[in-house]
């Protein structure tokens, strides 16, 4: 099952058109700058509002064209808002009774209370509840009728870090376990790190680019990877844990990575975030140094921030990382494309 919209977007002066598909059992991410159109794609998703000229379908099942158009409760899609949206005069079983009821073929809500571990709250007020207990019993209520396709619209932005925290694994599990596929739309990269499995990037008034999101956050064609924050996410596995030196082994086809000691199982996968601020590149490994994360690379581009900066695409395996350096340290190290060298990872983040 997998989401195909062309959509023309027209609002008084804003014009947006974005085409992409979203596929079964993934997170598709649509991210860019406030006001760029995000909810607007994923209100024409749902049908809430009407822009001639757009094509949305979900398999063979078309949702809209040019002689078509189908109302939202015909689309079987769920919607989770920023504001959790719930009823506040229903309790939280009355609000899973109210999605289930509009449902044909509705999963048992016991099992979704279940899933989404609310079973617990379901006599409480809506309105008592805290900020990750909302967005929990939002999600419960947008997938009890089995839909076809998941909208989340910045979910967790009204939430805590700790409340955040709670709320990714959930989102993560219910991906897994319904395979539906999901229209995230977050202004936060790190959800979108951690969540999506491709990205929409928007730029004024149309897609900048599709694709997985380890290639869109790496190219240096786009402004993310030229900016302060650029970074590259590397997929690793847990190979070993150092008691000794509270550490944690983790490895990619690339090489080794050593972080702080983790709780996770060996042979576990985990996604890295590494920023290119964080990569120093050096021709000759280095025997005497603090820093651990020291792995072979190629590079791959280069492009010039400004008079003084550089960012370097180095390949290592099959991943792909980020060098934000000098333009003298490009010069001095004669770097070009082809090039073996080392890259020195002073720090990395682990996000899941």
């Amino acid at each position: 099952m997998s989401l195909f919209a062309n959509l023309k977007i027209r609002k008084d002066s804003f014009h947006l058109g974005a085409e992409f598909e979203a596929r079964r059992g993934m997170v598709t991410g649509l991210f860019g700058s406030s006001g760029i159109g995000k909810t607007s794609i994923l209100r024409a998703l749902a049908g809430l509002d009407r822009h001639t000229g757009s094509i949305v379908s979900i398999d063979d099942d078309v949702l809209q064209d040019g002689s078509r158009f189908l109302a939202p409760h015909e689309r079987r899609i769920g919607y989770v808002f920023q504001d959790a949206n719930l009823f506040w005069h229903h309790s939280v079983k009355g609000n899973l009774k109210y999605a289930a009821n509009r449902a044909a073929k509705p999963m048992p809500i016991d099992e979704v209370a279940e899933k989404l571990g609310i079973s617990k709250l379901m006599e409480r007020d809506t309105e008592s509840l805290s900020g990750g207990e909302r967005q929990r019993v939002a999600i419960a209520r947008a997938i009890i009728g089995r839909p076809r396709l998941l909208l989340m619209d910045e979910p967790l932005a009204s939430l805590d870090r700790e409340s955040k925290n709670e709320i990714l694994p959930v989102i993560e599990s219910v991906v897994s376990e319904t395979q539906v596929p999901v229209v995230y739309v977050s202004h936060d990269l790190e959800e979108i790190a951690r969540l999506a499995d491709n990205l929409v990037l928007l730029g004024d008034g149309e897609v900048l680019a599709t694709g997985p999101v380890k290639e869109i956050l790496t190219r240096l064609d786009l402004p993310a990877s030229l900016g302060p924050d650029a970074e590259a996410l590397i997929t690793a596995s847990v190979e070993n844990h150092e008691d000794q030196f509270g550490l944690t082994e983790l490895v990619f086809d690339g090489g080794t990575v050593i972080v702080p000691m983790q709780d996770l199982e060996i042979g576990s996968q985990v996604k890295l975030r590494v920023f290119a601020r964080d990569v120093s590149i050096t021709l000759e490994r280095q025997r005497r140094t603090s820093i651990q994360n020291v792995f072979p690379a190629t590079v791959r581009e280069i492009a010039f921030v400004n008079e003084s900066q550089a960012v370097v695409s180095l390949t290592a395996g099959s991943e792909t990382i980020l060098s934000r350096i000098t333009r003298k340290s490009v010069s001095d190290l004669g770097l070009d494309e082809g090039l073996e060298v080392f890259a020195q990872v002073k720090s990395v983040v682990l996000i899941s």
